[in-house]
C-alpha cells in the first residue's frame, strides 16, 4: 500500500528547499539522484513557510531515506525539519497518463 504525506516547513523559501534539493543530489531541471520508493513529489510555497507532498511506495522507503539523506541534508543547510508532519496510507493512489 503506498505511504502520503505532507510536510510543512515554517519559515523555508524557496532558495531552502533548492538547497536542500542540491546537497540530495536533485536538480532544478528535475534530474537527479531520486531516493528509491518515491512516486510522486510536489512542493511550494504556502502561508506558514513551504509545504511538500509526496506518495512513496510504502512507509518503509520513506523511513529510510527520512533518516539517512533527508536528515543529513537538513542539518548541512541549516534547514529545520518539518514543524507539521501528516501522513497516511494511501487507499486509492494510481498513476495517470
Amino acid at each position: 500500500m503506498a505511504y502520503a504525506l505532507t510536510l510543512v516547513f515554517e519559515g523555508l523559501d524557496e532558495a531552502d528547499y533548492w538547497s536542500v534539493n542540491e546537497k540530495l543530489g536533485i536538480g532544478q531541471d528535475g534530474r537527479g539522484d531520486y531516493p528509491a520508493g518515491l512516486l510522486v513529489h510536489t512542493a511550494g510555497p504556502s502561508p506558514a513557510g513551504w509545504v511538500v507532498t509526496e506518495v512513496w511506495d510504502d512507509q518503509a522507503s520513506h523511513e529510510a531515506f527520512r533518516v539517512g539523506r533527508l536528515g543529513a541534508a537538513l542539518e548541512a543547510t541549516g534547514v529545520a525539519p518539518p514543524t507539521q508532519v501528516i501522513d497516511a496510507s494511501s487507499v486509492n493512489f494510481q498513476r495517470l497518463g
